[in-house]
């Protein structure tokens, strides 16, 4: 197989673990017979300071001839003044809207390796095996009227939360087929009992539900939710809400697994490509994190496991995307950590060794 690939390193430690992931799809090349094709292109922070705009056209083009998007993270301090007039949050946004991003999908997995490295208990977290299927193009990031609204009686704002029938349906149809693939249960997440956009939510969900008659559907407060990660997190299977409340729950649900370094995501559109599967940009859940960039330890795990889903979700491999995972768990397996995962007194090692160590264990793989 060959297929294109744009790479959007981004800010931060973005290029660091993107180099890591191209690493591993190289391996995987190698390994199975395939040809990656990859150019790398601005997004962010970089992009604003060499041209002014958070994504450039060019960028844009070449995402959309591609197959797949690997990407980084964008922004940091460098450019979070909330006066700016450009932000490379915008870039990823628009990124996400004119590529038809819908379905932003982050599995959180805990590895035996490291269930003692969360902050709760091994008995609370060992079997969390959950799926949040987050809408990605709708809700209070996309919604009009936004922004300012300053005048004689002081400063205003205004965020708009606007989602059609359309858009919560397609989510949640996702969510489903999803489920019948897992363990068949659905969690919608919304806030009915206050906004009417949920309450909109809750109805198209409820249709949707009575098309899945083998999946056990339940609805809960977001409120809930979030108390209920904590207390029962080994419950969920697949978790489908919108953009904000799935923004902020992945982020919390990241912290089960011990570090945000260890959560991949695809963001997936309805469009085909060339290959076996949707078209999609991959990257870590993480941010930037600046305060790290440049030093080398910054765990791209997160990254290399986003590499396995877009060989399963987009290119259609799925002993090549086994493979990647499984030498991730063997090298955890086998006591190899970076600094976010490593305990008191425990060795550490940087991104490059990582990256390396799963290479090797992708390599050492029998091929039927």
């Amino acid at each position: 197989m060959q297929a294109k690939i744009t790479l959007l390193p981004g800010d931060g430690i973005g290029p660091e673990v993107v180099a890591e992931g191209v690493k591993v799809l190289n391996a995987v090349g190698e390994k199975f017979g395939h040809t990656f094709e990859f150019t790398e292109r601005l997004a962010g922070g970089i992009a604003i300071d060499e041209t002014g705009n958070s994504l450039p056209d060019d960028t844009l083009d070449t995402c959309r001839t591609s197959d797949a998007v690997l990407l980084g993270a964008v922004g940091g301090p460098k450019w979070s003044d909330p006066k700016a007039p450009v932000r490379p949050e915008q870039g990823l946004l628009k990124l996400r809207k004119e590529l038809g991003l819908f379905a932003n999908i982050r599995p959180v997995k805990i590895y035996p390796a490291l269930a003692d490295a969360s902050t709760l208990k091994r008995e609370v977290i060992e079997k969390v095996d959950m799926v949040i299927v987050r809408e990605l193009t709708g809700g209070l990031y996309f919604g009009q009227p936004q922004g300012r609204q300053d005048n004689e009686r002081g400063r205003a704002a205004v965020d708009t939360m606007y989602y059609t029938e359309e858009e919560i349906g397609r989510l949640m149809r996702i969510s489903f087929d999803l489920a019948r693939q897992r363990r068949k249960k659905v969690t919608s997440v919304d806030k009915a009992n206050v906004l009417a956009s949920s309450r909109l939510w809750r109805e198209v969900a409820h249709e949707v539900a009575a098309e899945y008659p083998d999946v056990e559907f339940e609805d809960v407060l977001v409120d809930a939710c979030s108390m209920h990660l904590i207390r029962r997190p080994g419950d969920f299977d697949v978790i489908a809400t919108e953009n904000m409340f799935g923004d902020i729950l992945s982020d919390e649900a990241s912290m089960l697994a011990g570090s945000m370094g260890m959560l991949p995501s695809a963001s997936l559109a309805d469009t085909h490509t060339g290959t076996k599967g949707k078209f999609g940009l991959y990257e870590p859940i993480h941010g930037s994190a600046p305060d790290i960039a440049g030093q080398g330890i910054a765990n791209p795990l997160a990254t290399i496991l986003s590499v396995a889903m877009m060989l399963r979700t987009t290119f259609g491999l799925t002993a090549e995307a086994d493979a990647v995972e499984k030498a991730v768990e063997s090298v955890l397996a086998a006591g190899h950590r970076t600094p976010d995962l490593a305990g008191p007194g425990e060795p550490r090692i940087g991104s490059e060794e990582m990256g390396n160590l799963v290479v090797a264990a992708i390599r050492a793989v029998e091929v039927a």
